[in-house]
């Protein structure tokens, strides 16, 4: 005999994945716009990690971080939001945090961003699995 229940969120998880969404582009919001109004900065930072077109690099992390940090704050596409998200997290985590290659001074920290980039991911991918919750424009 199989028993499946469906759960119906309530109240509280609707607010706890407000919380969450909130939370996250926190982090993700005045990342973009620190990369926008630091442009130049920014293109530098990209040059620096041997990344090629890095003015299309860092245009495309200023519409993530900013644009899509926007549309998770707000719960609008979410789940496509939080999936484009978490691969740009792990694609920068691969690309500038790694700690597997660089001296053994910078070593720990460098960890300590790759090893938050991944858990970041993972609440993303939360998202993109259960949605953001009633109190969102998606209302998932």
């Amino acid at each position: 005999m199989t028993t499946t229940t469906t759960a119906t969120p309530n109240g509280a998880q609707d607010t706890l994945a407000l919380i969450g969404r909130i939370l996250i582009a926190y982090l993700f919001i005045p990342a973009g716009i620190g990369k926008l109004m630091g442009f130049g900065g920014t293109v530098g930072y990209i040059t620096s990690a041997g990344l090629p077109l890095p003015e299309v690099a860092a245009a495309v992390a200023i519409v993530i971080e900013l644009g899509l940090g926007i549309a998770l704050l707000l719960g609008f596409k979410t789940r496509w939001t939080a999936i484009v998200m978490a691969i740009f997290t792990v694609v920068t985590a691969l690309f500038f945090h790694k700690y597997w290659a660089v001296p053994d001074a910078m070593k720990m920290m460098q960890q300590i961003n790759f090893n938050k980039n991944m858990a970041i991911a993972g609440g993303l991918l939360a998202f993109a699995a259960f949605g953001p919750g009633r109190f969102s424009i998606d209302k998932r």
